[in-house]
């Protein structure tokens, strides 16, 4: 497949590392020459300095030869002309990243009359994937698959106990749970019965939801929260508007803590029965006068990852039971567990997944990337056509670093063993590490 990025920022070099690593050929075009060399410093891909609403240029790179074109310049109107003009010059689909709650509600008619093939919205996006969290009833979460049947939690191995010492294949009472992904000292390791459970690790667990549970409840310092009514959120940019928005049409209260005077005025007009306080959200005494330590949740959201992370751990302290950040730098990602904030959602991370699960088309899922994009976790829909529908999977010759860690047949949740079939209808979940990208694309492509 060929790709053209345009737009070389956080968001598009993402994308360009996370689509180079196997047989995709990526061109990344920007107009930054600076931006640009340190895209070719570090990923091998080819890069153009211009304008992707140039069409001269667009000709000269034979853009008719392209299969993809994804548009993730900081304007919205100039990602929906471009991927209008690629089309129109022969590009075969076409994603814009568009903004703007304004256009959010016309994304259908955008589509249709620009010839858009697919629209991301990061901060929409964001927002959704925090009121999920929030509605979650345990203080960390990672996510669910098969319709909620499976579910995967992640957890600080010291806080299981039985755990650390051990061999996995050692521990007891985890029928029906795997412990599928590993973080250690900043590398992954998809692990086998062999390997051995440190105190430091953070375990990525997959299985049944019933056993996810009651595993959930062995553990020392996960929180379980019964049900979340009163949320405030540090942050009034586009997140902040859209979870606000969200969460005030399922009946929670929201404080909404801006800086800025003239964003709050925009906030109070579009925003109903959201309490908006205009005022520095880093003030311990603005926070205690708003009464936080009654909130069952705070969620930092501004464009500081310092003062997110920095005022949910403050949150956190006061008594607030869950504490969500957002965080763009993938650095600070895989610090999170170790510096005691619950959740921490990544904007970057939650679009790249949105284009990867369409670029991979209708059989997945869904695609989450974890830990700043080190690992994936893909759900497939088997279909009677792929090649390793009723095989064992012990015939299917999976790479080290990608395992299937859960089957949903028929509504029944099986963690899967060498002799395990796939059939027609299930759906699995794979886990892989990011260095095992090629192998997983080769692995999508075999569909």
């Amino acid at each position: 497949m060929k790709a053209l990025i345009v737009g070389a920022g956080k968001l598009g070099g993402k994308l360009a590392s996370q689509l180079s690593g196997g047989d995709t050929l990526v061109t990344v075009m920007d107009s930054d020459p600076e931006v640009l060399e340190r895209i070719a410093d570090h990923l091998d891909v080819m890069i153009v300095r211009g304008s992707g609403m140039h069409v001269e240029t667009l000709k000269e790179l034979n853009i008719e030869e392209y299969d993809l074109v994804i548009a993730v310049t900081e304007s919205d109107e100039t990602n929906m002309v471009i991927c209008s003009i690629a089309k129109k010059l022969g590009c075969k689909k076409s994603i814009a990243r568009v903004r703007n709650p304004e256009y959010s509600t016309q994304n259908e008619l955008i589509r249709a009359i620009m010839d858009i093939d697919y629209i991301v919205n990061p901060e929409l996006a964001t927002a959704n994937e925090i009121n999920r969290n929030l509605l979650y009833h345990y203080s960390l979460y990672s996510g669910d698959f098969a319709e909620g049947r499976i579910m995967m939690l992640h957890f600080n191995a010291s806080s299981l106990p039985g755990f650390v010492g051990k061999r996995i294949k050692e521990i007891k009472n985890i029928n029906g749970i795997l412990i599928g992904i590993i973080w250690r000292n900043g590398e992954i390791i998809i692990p086998r019965g062999e390997d051995y459970i440190m105190e430091d690790d953070v375990l990525y667990v997959i299985g049944k939801k019933d056993n996810i549970n009651q595993l959930a409840k062995t553990c020392k310092t996960l929180v379980q929260i019964k049900y979340i009514k009163k949320v405030m959120v540090l942050g009034g940019g586009r997140i902040g508007y859209y979870l606000a928005e969200k969460l005030i049409s399922q009946g929670i209260s929201v404080k909404l803590i801006e800086h800025d005077k003239e964003r709050c005025e925009y906030l109070s007009e579009n925003l109903n029965d959201t309490l908006v306080i205009c005022g520095d959200g880093t003030d311990i005494n603005l926070l205690n006068d708003e009464d936080i330590s009654s909130m069952d949740a705070f969620v930092g959201v501004t464009g500081y990852d310092e003062e997110n992370l920095l005022m949910t751990l403050m949150a956190k302290q006061l008594g607030v039971k869950k504490v969500i950040a957002k965080v763009s730098k993938s650095s600070y990602v895989q610090v999170i567990e170790k510096l005691g904030v619950d959740i921490a959602v990544s904007p970057i991370d939650i679009t790249a997944s949105d284009i990867l699960k369409y670029i991979r088309g209708g059989r997945a899922a869904s695609v989450s990337l974890l830990l700043g994009g080190k690992a994936e976790v893909t759900e497939v829909i088997a279909e009677k056509d792929m090649w390793f529908v009723e095989k064992p999977i012990s015939e299917l010759a999976l790479p080290k670093g990608i395992i299937i860690g859960a089957v949903d047949h028929k509504g029944k949740v099986i963690i899967p063993t060498g002799n395990t079939v796939i059939y027609p209808g299930d759906r699995f979940v794979i886990l892989s590490s990011a260095i095992r990208q090629k192998a997983l694309e080769e692995f999508f492509r075999s569909f």
